[in-house]
């Protein structure tokens, strides 16, 4: 562990956890897409909302970093950190925005399977933020997000094959393949927070 003899902004680490908190709600309002009585259009709109939340706090941890002297860990890495959460949100709002805007309701078989990795993996995430603190027990956390992203591809893989089966009209398949894609690259994000944060954690051990 490094010692600095100059103070360091902990707001950063207040600023990672409120983005990722955001994550948790995006997650959350997906599965309430999942409901057979879902109000699409307004999930799309508090989607939308958590959305922007999410970009204000990466706004702002970039204000931060522009304006601060010492930061607690390298600027490239905090860059990449806040921009791979905020990644996240963007695939899961498109997502959501593809089912409003296409008027879906109908949703694919294993849909639910997907949402409920991105759920876990909010809430992995979530719990570790706050943990950059003291870049203590990390390495759990990396590990089961790379073992959910390998869940989300073979669930990816499995729901692919079912649009293409031949259940569905071509135009159908189009506009749920937007969908789960979307899910899919909201999985594969999530993977690149964990990678960002192992790094993190290696060059500050």
């Amino acid at each position: 562990m490094r010692f600095r003899l100059t103070p360091v902004d902990t707001t950063f680490y207040d600023l990672f956890a409120k983005s990722a908190s955001n994550l948790v709600d995006g997650a959350r309002l997906l599965a309430e897409l999942l409901a057979d009585d879902s109000d699409n259009t307004a999930i799309a709109r508090q989607m939308k909302d958590a959305e922007h939340r999410c970009d204000e706090a990466t706004h702002e941890i970039i204000r931060r970093v522009n304006s601060t002297f010492v930061t607690p860990f390298d600027r490239e890495d905090i860059y990449r950190l806040a921009a791979g959460l905020d990644d996240v949100m963007d695939y899961m709002e498109a997502a959501v925005d593809f089912v409003s805007v296409y008027e879906l309701d109908i949703l694919p078989e294993g849909m639910e399977e997907q949402v409920d990795v991105l759920q876990r993996a909010a809430e992995l995430t979530a719990a570790a933020m706050p943990r950059l603190r003291t870049m203590r027990h990390l390495e759990e956390y990396w590990i089961e997000i790379n073992r959910l992203e390998n869940l989300g591809d073979q669930v990816y893989r499995q729901m692919v094959a079912k649009l293409f089966s031949g259940s569905y009209d071509a135009l159908t398949v189009i506009k749920l393949k937007d969908v789960v894609e979307q899910l899919e690259l909201a999985v594969d994000a999530f993977e690149n927070v964990a990678n960002t944060v192992e790094q993190i954690a290696v060059k500050d051990s």
